[in-house]
Formats: structure tokens, sequence, C-alpha cells
């Protein structure tokens, strides 16, 4: 799994413009969960071929007793608990505070590894800057300017040392990688402990590199599965029990492990914004997605029809995921969402032939052609496949960086027709044809001269 980096620190040392830094661009919130970690945002972070997760933390006030700031200090001390490695973000034109003193004393309990980063250091003298960390006993501090993102690699470097370089495993084996991931309550352990109790086949239950992540292999209708459990579940003899513990590091991580993602909703409560945030994560992971409505057993059908409005509505970008209606508590729908687990991985990893491509391409301009933007009318030539889970679909031609999103989505939805593409997001790149003569300069032309006239 992908290690975490938590940044830590005082209000206004630069964490934020760090972790922009590290995300590689302004509006990097991937997943911003709010009421749960109070300005406690998560974003994508790479390094060469090392993908990381990064995790801006608010504002740490360890002695705030009430109010925002004690709550934003607890999320902090849960992120410190989750993450892999911290980094301690202090400023170096202000100096060590007595603030940065109680921070760190906090820091040496967690039983990580801590990096102490001297920000806004740029311009000055870095052994004069850093002199004054040394007394946080807590190694060597490295000067860095989150703005002008000096020293920021080498700080990243030796945060992510311990690493090796990742192997992709979900493609090694023909066991299907199946994460279960939903906020607490909706009925996660319910439905891993019906399916497991179901087939009885369990073999093990091995915890997964990352704390508390659990794996559970077993195998259905003749297929191995290995579902990531994100709810907790433990072992105690032969009955499994469940710590129902939310933990937004711990569901990322599963999410980037998984093959297929299956998001459970509770159908007795409304669709919250931490429901979207997980599934807009999922979709942003680029993962194929079922989605399980639990508890829908006992309601009647006028309520059963609003929530499939409400649904609809408040996650319409999920419109290329298949939704089930199930019980888990009953074991009711659960045959039906392991179809669709199978079918998105499926589509997921299906090989499209740039032949069959291309002539989508061509028939879906015929029946609608782009629109002109200015002087420049759009022209799409050829397509062919450029990855695999999620799909991708290269388009080539002129003048593509005109291409509106309502068009995107046009032709999004005529690949996703024509190739049976349900269950998994698929990306659409517009790679611009290059005139190799565009950048020469016209040859100048060969006038004669006159000659001067005899005088």
């Amino acid at each position: 799994m992908k290690p975490s980096i938590v940044l830590v620190g005082r209000p206004n040392v630069g964490k934020s413009t760090l972790f922009n830094r590290l995300t590689k661009t302004r509006d990097a919130i991937v997943a911003d969960i709010p009421g749960l970690t109070r300005d406690r945002h998560y974003g994508h972070g790479k390094l060469g071929s090392k993908p990381y997760l990064v995790i801006d933390t608010g504002g740490f006030e360890p002695l705030a007793k009430d109010g925002i700031m004690h709550e934003m200090a607890r999320q902090t001390e849960q992120a410190i608990v989750e993450a892999d490695v911290i980094i301690f973000v202090v400023d170096g034109r202000t100096g060590l505070t007595a603030q940065d003193k109680e921070i760190a004393n906090k820091l040496r309990k967690a039983d990580r590894p801590v990096f102490v980063a001297v920000n806004k250091s740029e311009g000055m003298n870095r052994g004069i800057v850093i002199a004054d960390f040394h007394e946080l006993a807590l190694g060597e501090p490295l000067g860095i300017s989150a703005t002008h993102g000096e020293g920021v690699r080498a700080l990243v470097e030796l945060a992510l040392e311990p690493y090796p370089e990742p192997e992709d495993d979900r493609e090694k084996d023909d066991v299907l990688k199946v994460a279960i991931v939903g906020r607490p309550n909706v009925g996660k352990s319910t439905m891993i402990n019906a399916l497991l109790g179901e087939e009885r086949v369990i073999a093990f239950d091995q915890p997964g590199t990352t704390r508390d992540a659990i794996y559970v292999d077993f195998e259905r209708g003749g297929r191995k599965y290995t579902l990531i459990d994100t709810a907790g579940l433990r072992r105690k003899g032969k009955v499994f029990e469940t710590i129902e513990k939310f933990s937004v590091i711990k569901t990322l991580q599963s999410i980037e492990d998984a093959h297929v993602v299956v998001l459970v909703l509770d159908a007795r409560q409304d669709i919250s914004d931490q429901d979207a945030h997980i599934a807009g994560f999922v979709v942003e992971s680029g993962r194929a997605l079922v989605v399980a409505v639990n508890k829908w057993d006992g309601l009647d059908p006028y309520v059963r029809e609003r929530i499939k409005g409400d649904l609809e509505r408040k996650l319409k970008f999920l419109d290329f995921a298949k939704f089930h209606y199930v019980s888990a508590l009953k074991g009711q729908g659960l045959e039906q969402v392991f179809r669709s687990v199978d079918a998105a991985y499926k589509a997921a990893t299906a090989n499209l032939s740039t032949p069959q491509l291309t002539r989508t391409l061509i028939d879906a301009v015929a029946k609608q052609s782009p629109p002109r933007h200015g002087i420049f009318r759009p022209k799409l030539r050829y397509a062919h496949q450029g990855g695999q889970n999620p799909p991708l679909i290269v388009i080539h031609g002129n003048a593509l960086e005109h291409i509106p999103d309502s068009y995107r989505r046009y032709l999004e939805h005529i690949f996703r027709e024509v190739f049976k593409l349900q269950g998994t997001p698929l990306r659409i790149q517009f790679n611009v044809s290059h005139n190799p003569f565009a950048d020469r300069k016209p040859p100048e032309k060969n006038r004669r001269k006159p000659k001067p006239e005899d005088s």
C-alpha cells in the first residue's frame, strides 16, 4: 500500500503550501471530510515511481481544551496515529516557539519517523536558520521553501527512504481484491460476515502492511477473492468481531490497493458529504466500483422511490456504476453484487482494439461534430487504448484543446455503450497532432537584386 505522510505544525507555518507542492497542484484536495476531519485534507503525491498519500492537518494547538482548535488538535492527533511518516513543519523566519516545543513533546511519543522541515528559509543562511530547531531533539532539521520548492525533494526522499519501489501486485495473480468501504454503521461488517459465513471457506485473516487493514481470502463461485476490510474486522475464535472505527487513511489506502471497490450506503440514512467524498476518491483513484445500498428490506415502495431519486441526484457522478439494493443482514442481493464486481473488473481490464475505437470515434463525430471554438474547428482523427484499470482512450487530432467538457462526456457515453464499460471510470486523453513544419520560418524568396545603374 502507499505510505502516508502527515503534515503537522502550528497555524500559518506553510503546511498547505507544502501540501500543494507535494501534490503538484493548487486544488489537489481529493478528500476533504467535513465534521470528521476538521480542516484535514488528503491528496496524492509521487516521488519518481514511488506514490504516497499526503495529509494536510489544521493548525495544531495541543493545549487547546475546547472549541474548534480543540477539535482540530484531536483530529491531528488521530492523523498522527494513522500515518506512516510525520513531517513537522516549523517557521524559519519566526524561529522556535513554545508552541513548537509542545508539539514536539507530542510527536516524540508517536512512535513514527518524524522529520522537522524548517520552512520559509529561502534567501537565508540555512545553517543559522535551522540551528535553533536542534533543541526539539527530533533529528537533523531540514531547511526548505514550500513556496519555491527548495529542499522539498530531499525532504520527501528521506521520508520515503524505508519504502521500496512499489510492485503492482494487483496484476500478479488471478485473485481479485475487493475493498468494502463506507462510513461507520452502514453495514460493512454485516456484509463481510454474511459473505464469509455463507461460503465457509475462510482460509486466514492476515494483517496488512497498514495498521488495522485486514485481508480475508475466500472463494465464491469457483473464483478466488481477497476482501480488504476497512471496518476493523478481528477474529476471536471462530466468531468475527468488528470494531467500527472510521479511518480515512485506512480507507483511502484500501481503495488504492483494490481492483474493485464496493461502496456500502445505508438506505435508512440520507446520503452524506462523507459518502460523496469517499465515492469521489474511488473515481479519482480510477478504481472499478459497485454500490451496495444496504438495509433495503422492510422499506415501503414510496420510500424506496424517494431514496433512488436522492441517490441519482446526489451521486450523479457515479452514473457509470451499478447500484444494488441489498440486505446484508438477510443475505439478500449479495450474489448480484459479486456478479457486478466481476463485470466491473472485466470492463476495467478490457482490451480495446484500435480499429474499433477509431470506427466508433468516426461514427460519433458523424452523428455530432464537436462545436467550433472561434476560428478553431477541432478535428478528431483516430483513437487507441492508452491503459487499463481504468481504461484510457487516447484520441489524436487537431485543435483538441478546444473541445468542451460536454463533448468529452458525449464521447465517453458512446465508448461506454459500444464497449460495454459499465462499472469502471473511463479516462479520455486528447493528443494534439504536431505539425513538424509549424515552427519553421518560411524560406526567403529569391529575389533578383537590381543591378546598379551605370553612372
